[in-house]
């Protein structure tokens, strides 16, 4: 297989993954190259997803590294395999390589939690809303540019709105519901937007209020995409630098229990519901 010049970040975990395995495994680079008659240098590109591997590969690798998970190693093999050229590679070029790395995951998540405290998560965005905020990016972007990163958000949506939706849950807090992203039309707008999607089967919208007392589980947005197998999860967080994308065990651990501790104490969907309903009408 040729070098890759840009992994994505798919590509990445599966590197990854292989690299961790090996680890666990207690074996060097050198021995895993022996094992499948390379050097080094090849297994190196191979753990930096600068190149790819082949099923039959992987799997010898998997078995030399003493892994007993057969749904992980399925896993594995899956992305070693996957071919797909989604939606989002019409934007590769215009846009910046995370936007184009957050669809390529959330297509192949199979559930979606977001928690917001300042905005309306993406998936939920109109597409004023969207515009509103990308408009107001320090330095300034262009127009055109403005225009593409609305074109792509409102592409993602498919996750939740299209064919073979997956099960979402969004935890928003109250200020990001009453912060007026492009003035009091779009955000009653907005506001019936996140109506209308919640009344799906598969899509939750609980309301963090202000009422709550000693509230600082997380001081951040969070998303969080599942993964084939529980390993396979990810977490994303944008910071001051750019997106994060968060993979380790430990970290995915202590982020489901974060999770968990604000949908305990975020309001019933019925209620975030009438909650919602009464911030439009006030508008």
């Amino acid at each position: 297989m040729g070098t890759r010049r840009e992994p994505t970040a798919r590509q990445m975990r599966l590197a990854v993954e292989l690299r961790r395995l090996r680890d666990a495994a207690g074996l060097s680079a050198r021995e895993a190259a022996a094992l499948l008659g390379v050097n080094s240098v090849q297994i190196s590109q191979i753990e930096s997803a600068m190149s790819g591997v082949s099923e039959q590969r992987l799997r010898r690798l998997v078995t030399y590294y003493a892994c007993t998970d057969e749904e992980l190693t399925d896993a594995l093999a899956v992305i070693a395999t996957d071919r797909t050229r989604g939606w989002w590679e019409a934007f590769r070029g215009a846009l910046p390589t995370s936007f184009l790395d957050l669809s390529e995951l959330e297509h192949h998540a199979t559930f979606r939690w977001d928690v917001d405290f300042l905005h309306v998560p993406g998936l939920l965005q109109t597409e004023d809303y969207a515009r509103a905020l990308f408009s107001r990016r320090v330095p300034e972007i262009p127009e055109a540019a403005v225009q593409l990163r609305v074109d792509h958000r409102m592409r993602r949506r498919s996750v939740i709105t299209g064919n073979q939706p997956i099960p979402y849950e969004a935890l928003v807090h109250e200020a990001a519901l009453r912060i007026k992203v492009g003035g009091r039309t779009s955000c009653r707008a907005q506001l019936n937007r996140i109506l209308e999607l919640s009344e799906a089967d598969h899509v939750t919208v609980r309301v963090i209020p202000f009422v709550l007392d000693d509230f600082a589980d997380i001081t951040a947005a969070m998303v969080y995409a599942g993964g084939s197998v529980p390993r396979l999860d990810t977490v994303v967080r944008d910071g001051p630098h750019g997106t994060v994308f968060v993979d380790s065990e430990a970290q995915l651990g202590v982020f489901r229990t974060l999770f968990r501790r604000v949908e305990a104490v975020s309001l019933e969907p019925e209620r975030s519901r009438d909650f919602i309903h009464r911030l439009a009408k006030e508008l």
